[in-house]
Parts: C-alpha cells; structure tokens; sequence
C-alpha cells in the first residue's frame, strides 16, 4: 500500500515555453500558505528522494524560488504536510492554500493546468475507491484482485474522459495506472499476512502470473513511474534472496551482484546508489560491499559519495577508537560522556520516541539488561529526539519503565557522535569494549539471537 500512496498524489504544475534559443533548465515556484507558523518549505526529487531546495517563508505566508530542474515529480512539504508535484523544465507553478483547510482551499495555477486537474482528480478517485487499507488486505484473494481493478478501471475511466491532454502523457499514464495495479498485487502475501497474523501466509502459485513477462529494463518506465520502480526492485530483491540462500551469502551482497548484471547504466546506477547510500553503513561485509558497488556503477558523483562513506566506515573498524560523546543530558540528573563510562563494555541503543522499531525493540533490551545485571557491562540508551520531543522522551522512560543509562543527544541527527558513525537510520546499536575502543559499530539488536552469541564471547 505504500507504493500505491506514493502514486494517489500528484498535483500540480505549470509550464512556459523558452524562446527556441534558450536552454532552460529550471522552473519558478511561488506560491502562499495561510494559517502557518512555518518558516520554511522544503522540495524533494521524487526520483532520487532527495532534497532539493529549501524555501523561505515569508511573514505573510508567501514564498518564491528557481529549481534546477533534472526529473518531473517533486515534493513540497510544509512542517508534516505534503504536496506531491508535477514539474518540467520551464515551468513557473504557484500554490495557495490554507494549512488548516488544504483540502478544500488547495489552489495551484499556471500552465499544464489540464494534467494538473487530472492528477488531483486521481488522487481524490484513488482514496475514495481504495477505502480502508486493512480492510482492502484482509480480503481473500479474488476479491482483492477485484477491489484493485475496481481502483484501476477508475482511474482509467477519469484519465480517458479528460481532454486536452497529450497522447504521450496518456501513454505514459495509462502504463503507470497498470504499474501501480501490479506493484499492490506483489504486496498482498506479506501485508495479508500481517493483517491475519499468518507470518507463513503464502498467496496461491498464479496470482502474480501477470508479473511474469514485464520488461525489468524500460528506462523510460522507470524515469516516468513510482510503480514500475518498485516492481523493479522487489524483483531484484526477491530474486537475491533466493541467491542468497543458494550460495549462502548475505542479501546485500546477493542484491548488488544482481544489480550489477543490469545492462542499463541509467537504472543499474540508481539501484546501486540505493542501495549502498543507507546499505554500506549496515553492512557485515565492508570490503566486499564496496568493491561491488564502485566495480559496478559508472555515476561519479555517486561514486565520490559512497567513497566518503566507505573511507568514514573504515575508520569504525573493530578495536579502533570510537567517536566520543561529550556532556549528554542523564535522565537520572547531570550530565554523561563517554569517557565517564570507561572500565566496562558499552552496548548503546541509538533510538527516538517517534521510531516503531526502535520502540519494538525495548522488552528485548529490558530482558538483556536483567539478564546481564552486575555484569562487566552496561547499556546505554542515546534519544536522537528534537529538543521539542524531550519532554516526551522523559515520559516515555517513565511509562516504558526504561532501564540503564538513559542519554539526550546534544543535537538529533546532526550530533557530531551520530555523524561520526554515519547513522542514517535507527535503531542502531554499538558495541564498545572497556579501553573504548569499537567491538562492532553496526552491533545485532537485542531480539537477534547474535547479539547474546556475541555477548557471551566476552568477558563479562
């Protein structure tokens, strides 16, 4: 379901057309926000999921800036709030709305106004045909298979009656329409599953038969859907977990060897760079990581990144010298470095009061530190909450009767301690042997079997 939500918002976008001579290569964004404390909007790539600018908030609201343009579908959000894009070279869009009332206030003009109402007419027909998420998974499965052609037929239906808009973008549309269909179908086995509390659940051997004979390589598809991306990767992922187990190596490993056989550079980089920008700071095999990601991928500036990264990873290698922390607020009163906790081994919990895994994981940590009490180890809990949330991490180690050393790091993300040792995703667990020195920097999770195997090679 969330790569169908992905796709149930675009909105809207406006382009001019440059003098014949001119190569333009951005657009104009402008736009008011009423009834905001905001000060500022940010705008991603919905392709790279990266962001791209970040925009001042004027005092009455308005705002204006000139993007670089190098895809079509961006972002706009607004504190928690959400505006999905559609943007070529060229285009001046402006976007009013009341933050209390998007919905109902939401205005966007300029050129491409045709599309623009399409796609925010999709995203109201989408919502109102797929209903309840839950309800939609439980469904056996020819009745989902039904309830998603239902949502497709609709969306078809309201693209075909709307006029002005060009053959190629119908084109374009109508085979996203149908990546979308087919990226849901693929989620029924794992969210059907979830929902019954089946974890065995299996959906029966033809119900993906219309998966079988898509092109995994159409460079144009995967510029153009969100969809047909997803297929794509779920294909490379099934099928590396399959070569994983058959040649008994990690996932990660298996996923960049498949990738790596992917003919085209443009889609191959794009995976590669996916998956070694969070995947080379989790992984157990550094060396054979990186010398697969940089054999494989021809984009330079990627290359120059991950390489930063890999050259940063090294440096956390086992029995070298961890980042320090200085000063961390202590739940139980003052302040706490990791100097102060010299003489025994540290097991430290990276966490925040919004993190679901990080959450899922505490009756496993709370049962490791009964377990290991008076031994030659202490644990160690480090929120990377924002200084807004603190009140909330205090009430949640109250109401979740959290145990050990409890730490506020001194600036979320950005904490120097954090970006040392290039967490980019929570939880994250460090191991840390008495001297200070690293005994792994990407450490099992307290419900991983691993975790008590490596814990009992140690002196403790």
């Amino acid at each position: 379901m969330k790569k169908l939500l992905v796709l149930i918002a675009f909105t809207t976008i406006l382009s001019c057309k440059p003098k014949p001579e001119e190569t333009v290569d951005y657009a104009i964004i402008s736009g008011k926000i009423e009834n905001t404390d905001s000060k500022k909007v940010i705008i991603y790539d919905q392709y790279t999921m990266g962001k791209v600018a970040d925009i001042t908030i004027a005092e009455d609201g308005t705002f204006r800036d000139t993007l670089k343009i190098s895809t079509d579908f961006y972002a706009l959000r607004q504190d928690k709030d959400f505006t999905n894009l559609y943007i070529t070279k060229g285009s001046v869009l402006k976007i009013e709305y009341d933050s209390e009332k998007k919905d109902s206030t939401l205005q966007l003009s300029g050129s491409n106004s045709t599309i623009n109402k399409y796609l925010s007419e999709k995203n109201k027909v989408i919502a109102a045909t797929t209903g309840d998420q839950k309800e939609m998974y439980l469904k056996d499965e020819a009745s989902f298979k039904a309830h998603l052609l239902n949502i497709k037929k609709a969306e078809e239906d309201l693209l075909i009656k709307t006029n002005d808009i060009s053959e190629e973008f119908k084109n374009k549309e109508l085979k996203n329409i149908n990546y979308s269909y087919l990226s849901t179908l693929q989620n029924y086995t794992p969210y059907h599953g979830y929902y019954t509390k089946d974890k065995s659940f299996k959906a029966s051997e033809n119900f993906l038969d219309e998966l079988k004979n898509i092109d995994l390589e159409n460079e144009n598809d995967y510029l153009f859907s969100p969809g047909y991306r997803g297929l794509v990767d779920n294909a490379l992922a099934t099928n590396a977990t399959a070569l994983a187990k058959k040649d008994s190596i990690a996932d990660d490993i298996a996923y960049l060897k498949l990738t790596a056989k992917i003919k085209n550079d443009k889609i191959k980089n794009k995976l590669l760079y996916d998956a070694a920008k969070y995947g080379i700071t989790y992984t157990d095999n550094l060396e054979e990581f990186y010398t697969l990601f940089t054999n494989n991928s021809t984009n330079k500036e990627n290359n120059k990144e991950i390489t930063t990264a890999y050259n940063k990873l090294k440096a956390l290698a086992k029995g070298s010298p961890s980042p320090k922390f200085i000063d961390y607020e202590n739940n139980a009163g003052g302040t706490t470095s990791l100097d102060d906790l010299k003489g025994k081994y540290l097991y430290l919990d990276i966490w925040a009061t919004w993190c679901g895994p990080c959450i899922a994981e505490i009756p496993s940590l709370k049962k490791l530190e009964k377990e290991y009490h008076g031994k030659n180890i202490e644990f160690i809990s480090i929120s990377i909450d924002k200084m807004k949330d603190h009140e909330k991490w205090k009430k949640m180690i109250v109401d979740k009767d959290l145990k050990g050393i409890q730490l506020f790091a001194d600036n979320n993300w950005e904490s120097k301690f954090v970006e040392e040792y290039l967490i980019k995703g929570i939880p994250r667990f460090i191991l840390i042997d008495p001297n200070g020195n690293i005994v792994n920097a990407n450490a099992p999770r307290p419900s991983d079997q691993k975790l008590v195997e490596t814990l009992q090679s140690l002196e403790l």
